[in-house]
C-alpha cells in the first residue's frame, strides 16, 4: 500500500514584479496580486495559494482552480508551484487557485473519503462566496493530476455550483468500483481503495459509486480533456475509455489524448505537448 501512495505522490509532481505621492497620477489600473495560504476552513490543511491576474473584472476574467494528486493521501498545493507558472505564461488572463485539502491517514485513514471531497467543494465554494472580492467572473475550469483529477471531476459532473465550463484531468480514476475489481497492476493493489473507501463494492457500495465521477455525467457536464499515459502502473487506460465514452453518450465536448510511452506523469517533450493542447482546448470551450 505504501508503494502505490508513494509512486501517485511522486508521479503526480512530476506531471505536470520616481514619483512623489503628491505630483504622481492616479490611477484606477488594478494591479496583479498573490495570496499564499488563504484559509478557506479551520484545519490548517484547508488552505489555498491564490494568483489574481492585472486588470481583473467580474465580467471577463477566467478562473482555474488546482487540485493536486497524492493518492488521497500525500501531496501538496506546492507540488503544482511550476504549473502555476505555466499556466500565467500561457493563460495570462486567469485567475489561479491552487489548493489543499485535509488528506486520508496512510495507516489509519483517518480523513478517510469523502473528507478529500468534501474539502474541494467548500474550496470552491468559499471562492465562489469571495468572486466579487478577487475580482472573478463565472466562467472557471477545475484542474487535477491523478487523485487531484478524480477530485476535479467529482466537483466538476457530481456539483451544481458553481458552474464549472471546463476540466482538466491529467489521468485520474474515474470508476472507484474499477479502481478495486481490476488493479492496473501489484504497484495498485485493492486493498489501499478498500481502505479509502472503508470497505469494498460489496460492502460499502452506496460509496464507492458516489465516489466515481462518471457515475454523475449529464448532457450539462463540462467540456472535459484529459491525458493518459499507456503505460500507468496506477490508473489503467481504460477509465479514461469509460469516462470519454460517457461523455459521448451525452453529447459532452471532450478530447482523450494518450501517450503510448509514458505511466502515471510525464515531463519534457510530451508534457509540453499536454499543455499545448489544454491550452487550444480551455481557449475553445471557456468562452
Amino acid at each position: 500500500m505504501k508503494n502505490i501512495l508513494a509512486i501517485l505522490l511522486m508521479s503526480a509532481s512530476i506531471i505536470i514584479t520616481s514619483c512623489g505621492k503628491d505630483d504622481a497620477p492616479q490611477s484606477n489600473a488594478i494591479n496583479a496580486e498573490t495570496k499564499l495560504n488563504v484559509a478557506y476552513g479551520t484545519d490548517s490543511k484547508q488552505t489555498m495559494d491564490i494568483y489574481l491576474p492585472a486588470n481583473r473584472d467580474t465580467a471577463s476574467t477566467k478562473v482555474i482552480v488546482m487540485v493536486h494528486g497524492g493518492g488521497w493521501t500525500g501531496g501538496d498545493k506546492a507540488d503544482f508551484n511550476s504549473y502555476v507558472d505555466t499556466i500565467k505564461r500561457r493563460l495570462p488572463g486567469y485567475a489561479i487557485f491552487n489548493i489543499n485539502y485535509r488528506l486520508a491517514n496512510a495507516t489509519t485513514f483517518a480523513n478517510g473519503f469523502p473528507t478529500q471531497e468534501n474539502d474541494v467543494k467548500l474550496a470552491f465554494d468559499f471562492i465562489n462566496t469571495n468572486k466579487n472580492t478577487y475580482l472573478i467572473s463565472n466562467k472557471w475550469v477545475a484542474l487535477g493530476a491523478s487523485a487531484g483529477g478524480h477530485l476535479a471531476m467529482l466537483q466538476s459532473f457530481k456539483q451544481s455550483s458553481p458552474k464549472i465550463k471546463a476540466v482538466v484531468n491529467f489521468f485520474g480514476p474515474s470508476d472507484m468500483v474499477a479502481m478495486y475489481n481490476f488493479p492496473a497492476s501489484p504497484l495498485a493493489p485493492p486493498a489501499s481503495i478498500a481502505l479509502l473507501l472503508q470497505g469494498t463494492p460489496s460492502t460499502n457500495g452506496a460509496l464507492y459509486q458516489s465516489s466515481s465521477p462518471l457515475n454523475f455525467i449529464t448532457n450539462n457536464s463540462p467540456a472535459t480533456i484529459t491525458f493518459q499515459g499507456l503505460l500507468d502502473p496506477l490508473v489503467r487506460a481504460d477509465q479514461q475509455d469509460a469516462l470519454h465514452a460517457r461523455l459521448n453518450v451525452v453529447f459532452v465536448k471532450n478530447s482523450l489524448v494518450t501517450y503510448p510511452s509514458e505511466g502515471h506523469g510525464w515531463a519534457g517533450p510530451n508534457l509540453v505537448d499536454s499543455f499545448d493542447k489544454m491550452q487550444a482546448f480551455l481557449t475553445a470551450n471557456v468562452l
